[in-house]
C-alpha cells in the first residue's frame, strides 16, 4: 500500500511539473509585450521611452535574462507560492487568486455534489424501474444533458427562474441564492455522464454471477443493488468524477461569464484577453493543480473499494 500512495504521488508531482513547463513554453512563444501592457496599465506608451528606459523595465521584469534563467526562476517562486505580478493590474498575482478562488471554489463544490446526487440517483433509478417507456425515458436523459452546450443551459435558466418566475438573481455573487443557477448549469452535464457510466456499469454487473447467488438467498432488488452491485460498479464512475471535477475549473469560465461572477473563471477570461501572462501561468497552474489533486484522491480510495489494485505483482528477473 506505501509503494502505490508514494507511486501515485510521484505521478501527481511530474504531472504538475509538465503543466507548468508546457504552460510556460507556449506563454512565451506567443507573441505579446510584457513591457507594453504593463506600460498600458499605467496609460504609458511604448513608443514613448527611451531605449535605455525600456531595458530599466525589461530588468525589472528579469525579461533581460536568458529564457532557461527566467523558467527556473520563475519555477522557483512556484515553489515559494510566488506567481510574479500581474502586467495589467499591477498587484501580486497570489492576492487576486486568493480574492477570487473562494467564489470558484465553493461554486465548484455545490456543482460537483449537486451532479454526485442527481448522476447516482439518476442511476439508481433508471436500473430498478422495470422495462417499458419511463425506463427507456431515463436511460435516454443523460444523453440529453451530455449534448446540451453549458451556455444554453444557463441562459434558459435565468430567462425561466430569474426573468420569468423571478425567484432567483440572474448575475451577481451576493448571497447564497447567487450559486444555485451557476451551480445546476455547471451539474447538468456533469450529472448526465455519471449516470451514463454508472448505468452502464450498474446493467454489466447486475448480470454477473454473484448477484444471482445474492438473490437466490433472498436479498431485496434494492438490498441487492445497493449492498452488491454499486460497490463494484462505482469503479469507472469514480474514475470519471475524478476527471468532471478537475474539468470544472475550467467549465467555471462559461459559467462564470454568462451569471457575470467575480471568480477565478472571470479573471482567466480577462487575463486572456489584456495577454496577462502572470495571471494566465498561474491559473493554468492552479486548475492543473485541482485536477492532479482531485485524480489522486480518487486513485488512494481505489484501495478502499478494491483492495487487489494495491496488490501490485513484482516481476523479478531471473
Amino acid at each position: 500500500m506505501a509503494w502505490y500512495v508514494l507511486r501515485r504521488v510521484g505521478q501527481a508531482a511530474v504531472v504538475l511539473w509538465a503543466a507548468y513547463t508546457a504552460t510556460f513554453v507556449i506563454l512565451h512563444v506567443l507573441p505579446s509585450d510584457p513591457v507594453a501592457l504593463q506600460l498600458a496599465a499605467n496609460n504609458v506608451e511604448i513608443d514613448s521611452l527611451t531605449p535605455e528606459q525600456r531595458e530599466v523595465a525589461e530588468a525589472r521584469l528579469g525579461l533581460d535574462r536568458p529564457v532557461w534563467q527566467q523558467y527556473l526562476g520563475m519555477l522557483a517562486g512556484v515553489l515559494r507560492g510566488d506567481f510574479g505580478t500581474s502586467y495589467a493590474k499591477q498587484v501580486p498575482v497570489a492576492q487576486l487568486l486568493g480574492e477570487r478562488l473562494p467564489a470558484t471554489a465553493t461554486l465548484s463544490g455545490v456543482a460537483v455534489l449537486i451532479a454526485l446526487v442527481a448522476g447516482v440517483g439518476l442511476a439508481l433509478l433508471a436500473v430498478r424501474v422495470p422495462r417499458g417507456p419511463l425506463a427507456a425515458l431515463l436511460r435516454r436523459l443523460p444523453a440529453v444533458g451530455v449534448s446540451v452546450p453549458n451556455f444554453w443551459i444557463g441562459l434558459l435558466l435565468i430567462q425561466v427562474f430569474a426573468f420569468t418566475l423571478g425567484w432567483l438573481p440572474a448575475m451577481g455573487s451576493i448571497g447564497p441564492q447567487s450559486y444555485v443557477l451557476p451551480a445546476i448549469t455547471m451539474a447538468v452535464p456533469t450529472s448526465a455522464v455519471l449516470a451514463q457510466v454508472l448505468i452502464r456499469s450498474l446493467d454489466d454487473t447486475l448480470g454477473e454471477p454473484y448477484i444471482a447467488t445474492a438473490r437466490a438467498k433472498g436479498l431485496s432488488r434494492g438490498a441487492v443493488q445497493l449492498r452488491h452491485a454499486f460497490r463494484n460498479a462505482a469503479l469507472p464512475t469514480l474514475t470519471i468524477l475524478g476527471l468532471l471535477v478537475g474539468a470544472t475549473v475550467t467549465g467555471s469560465i462559461v459559467v462564470e461569464t454568462v451569471f457575470s461572477r467575480q471568480g477565478l473563471g472571470r479573471l482567466a477570461q480577462e487575463s486572456v484577453l489584456a495577454q496577462d501572462v502572470p495571471v494566465v501561468q498561474a491559473i493554468v497552474v492552479l486548475a492543473a493543480s485541482a485536477f492532479v489533486l482531485v485524480n489522486l484522491v480518487v486513485d488512494l480510495l481505489y484501495p478502499l473499494l478494491d483492495p487487489r489494485i494495491a496488490r501490485t505483482p513484482r516481476v523479478s528477473r531471473a
